[in-house]
């Protein structure tokens, strides 16, 4: 049986992507440092791999958002996507392979063929929303710098650790290197 494809992709040159996606079954798995310092190696490597620029992102406890602007005209933001998921999904995986095996019970996915396997992600692409003028650019990461305090988590943008906020208004670090985003300049 062949799988339907859910969702178009716009592979326009010069449009940022904001990117989201969720944790399997909306499980809080980002919840802890150690599971959100495996997903910044991903973006880096599909970042080189790819070519994209990171301008915005936070990772929330069962879900991320990230705003990038690939630097080729030709593309392929699936791939791109597929990169960074399946990058961090392994990692995630392999650490708990190594470290808390109980905790793959609930990430426990059986094939039709009765296949065991573990996911992280929640299956399928995510949301992208393709951005192209500056005052859309800048409302996304707006709204990706104040997802924590909306939900609570945080009192300022610059107090959730996991998030471009503190680089992007040049109060301090974040676990990703932040592009400039010379479109809002």
């Amino acid at each position: 049986m062949q799988k339907h494809k859910l969702r178009n992709d716009y592979n326009d040159p010069g449009h940022a992507h904001e990117l989201t996606w969720s944790c399997y079954r909306r499980m809080k798995l980002l919840r802890s440092d150690i599971a959100c310092q495996l997903v910044p190696d991903a973006i880096d490597k599909a970042r080189v791999t790819h070519n994209f620029a990171v301008w915005a992102f936070v990772f929330m406890p069962e879900h991320i958002h990230l705003l990038i602007h690939p630097r080729e005209s030709e593309y392929d933001i699936a791939l791109i996507r597929k990169a960074i998921k399946q990058g961090a999904s392994q990692r995630a995986i392999s650490h708990l392979k190594r470290h808390n095996p109980e905790a793959l019970d609930p990430l426990k996915v059986v094939n039709s063929q009765g296949l065991v396997s573990h996911r992280f992600w929640q299956e399928g692409g995510g949301y992208d929303r393709n951005l192209f003028s500056p005052k859309a650019i800048r409302a996304a990461i707006s709204y990706i710098h104040t997802n924590p305090v909306r939900r609570g988590l945080a009192e300022s943008i610059f107090d959730w650790k996991w998030s471009s906020a503190r680089t992007f208004h040049a109060e301090g670090d974040s676990p990703i290197k932040i592009d400039a985003c010379e479109v809002i300049v």
